[in-house]
């Protein structure tokens, strides 16, 4: 078994819950109300700027170029077409620039630090963790509904689109070979800090969806 599929099978219950979650069903069929959304999408971007240096310095990790260069084609469409995507949603649902600038809610706030850490532990292998759960979740629970009625709005439509397709298949792909590849050469040590924090981040993945989708508290800061 590959090694990125034990530290999926090591965190089954939150892998379950984050990529079958209420939140993406009703987001794929139409019915996930507005103002959730544009909660969702608010406090997504702000993993925007943590996600961009954690990719930038995994990429600055990688072993040799060929290595380096579809992570940094990942990143190019990152911070053109997805925040694209974003500033567009914000025009269409009228989210204002004060609402766009809300702090951070716990649940974003734990993501964020959780890249932080691991961006700034020099442990390429960590770094790939995080990564691929923030990526291969998304696919995961987008490809179930990658076949969405034609009058989706794009606030909804796109966000799928960006997390399905060949391209994006072959992002989560690679970044998997990444950790596959020097998993064997890692001593238990540096074995079990990567599992810790795949599974936190599979974690953060599951609270952040809970947040969005029924916590009310998580909204108050």
């Amino acid at each position: 078994m590959r090694a990125t599929d034990l530290l999926k099978k090591s965190t089954q219950t939150d892998w379950d819950a984050a990529t079958d979650h209420p939140f993406c069903k009703e987001l794929a069929d139409g019915t996930l109300p507005l103002d959730k959304m544009r909660w969702y999408l608010v406090q997504d971007y702000k993993f925007i700027d943590q996600f961009v240096r954690l990719l930038a310095t995994a990429i600055a990790h990688a072993p040799k170029l060929a290595d380096r260069i579809p992570m940094a084609q990942f990143l190019g469409l990152v911070t053109s077409t997805e925040n694209t995507y974003f500033l567009r949603s914000f025009e269409a649902l009228e989210v204002s620039t004060e609402d766009q600038n809300a702090p951070a809610a716990p649940a974003t706030r734990a993501f964020q630090d959780l890249m932080h850490a691991v961006r700034t532990s020099g442990r390429y292998e960590q770094m790939l963790a995080v990564l691929i759960v923030a990526e291969w979740s998304y696919l995961t629970w987008a490809n179930r509904y990658k076949y969405y009625s034609t009058d989706l709005p794009f606030w909804f439509s796109e966000w799928i689109d960006l997390h399905t397709g060949e391209g994006f298949e072959n992002v989560v792909g690679h970044l998997r070979d990444q950790l596959d590849n020097v998993w064997a050469d890692l001593d238990d040590h540096h074995q079990s800090k990567a599992i810790a924090m795949f599974n936190d981040a599979v974690l953060c993945e599951r609270v952040f969806f809970d947040a969005a989708f029924t916590d009310q508290r998580a909204k108050q800061t």
